[in-house]
């Protein structure tokens, strides 16, 4: 933090990404914002610089990190990125999907980035200011979503600060993100086998029938422990506001904060015309009110678990869980 008490927000124009490269290059933490929610972002080639994100957030140490690249080329520094790997994000990258697959040897990542496992995150992100940056430095950054650890993900730079001032060095403010939830995250196993760890905005059936011919299974994604997490977003517990939520509400008690869905009507909605793409990008926005919030416990209304809405009831079964 060099030193600092108040986390620095600027524009994310040439200046601002500028300014963060320096503090990055230095060893640094910065929030940037992606695609899908606001990042934290520093050198993954450095254990000092790695270190301060788990500080920071306050991140256990068992939980990997994802891995942001510029595209193919520069993620097979760090992965062994065969066939299989290719063909899933060569229609989607850049974009909102992580891959997990056996890291090289020589990958010269910082350890904890892999968090002692042989397998690696990687991303190739869409989102024109994180790419701006990734062309600014010449290593790669590691970048779990800008908060608190296992508390709600930023939408927006108002967001990075309210877990995060003056625990980190710089905000880059890009204005409220698109997608809303985290990338959608495939590990590929052995043969080529795809598996889905966490849903997100690709829709991982579609996709492996478009490479492939065939829909892929989409197992329930795994609800890791203490130990056997191989990404991140599989703790049981995630995404919490602090205060007990009621999921599927048709009602509302007078201690709730209700968060709407389509006829149901809220104190705030995930969109009132029902749709799940709006549900999505608001979904966190929606949350961190219901905190701020006066109302001791929250309700949301059903959300269908259709397309994306699979990624939202799975944040939000994550974030009703009670907290070990």
């Amino acid at each position: 933090m060099s030193g600092k008490n108040v986390t620095e927000v600027v524009q994310a124009d040439p200046k601002g990404i500028a300014l963060a490269a320096q503090i990055l290059e230095s060893g640094g933490v910065v929030a940037v914002p992606t695609e899908t929610v606001y990042g934290l972002a520093a050198r993954a080639d450095s254990p000092d610089a790695v270190a301060k994100i788990y500080a920071a957030k306050g991140r256990p140490d068992f939980n990997p990190l994802i891995v942001h690249v510029q595209d193919q080329d520069h993620a097979a520094q760090y992965a062994e990125w065969g066939p299989s790997a290719r063909l899933a994000v060569q229609t989607i990258w850049p974009g909102p999907i992580t891959l997990v697959v056996p890291a090289k040897p020589d990958a010269n990542l910082a350890p904890a980035v892999t968090a002692g496992l042989n397998t690696v995150a990687v991303r190739s992100p869409g989102h024109p200011v994180m790419r701006q940056l990734l062309g600014a430095v010449d290593f790669p950054l590691a970048a779990p979503s800008a908060n608190r650890s296992g508390f709600i993900s930023p939408t927006t730079a108002a967001h990075v600060l309210s877990s995060l001032d003056g625990r980190i060095d710089l905000v880059l403010d890009g204005g409220p993100t698109q997608a809303g939830v985290e990338s959608t995250i495939l590990a590929i196993r052995d043969g080529g086998v795809w598996e889905e760890l966490r849903p997100g905005p690709i829709d991982l059936s579609a996709l492996h029938r478009e490479c492939f011919g065939t829909p892929m299974s989409v197992p329930k994604p795994s609800v890791g422990a203490k130990v056997g997490v191989e990404a991140p977003g599989q703790l049981a517990s995630h995404y919490a506001p602090g205060k007990p939520i009621r999921l599927n509400a048709l009602d509302r008690n007078p201690q709730e904060f209700v968060i709407g869905f389509g006829s149901i009507p809220g104190d705030v909605t995930l969109s009132a015309s029902g749709n799940v793409e709006e549900a999505a990008a608001r979904l966190y926005d929606c949350l961190h009110v219901a905190a701020a919030s006066d109302f001791e416990k929250i309700a949301i209304a059903p959300v269908p678990k259709d397309g994306i809405g699979r990624a939202i009831n799975d944040r939000l079964g994550r974030a009703a869980a009670p907290i070990d």
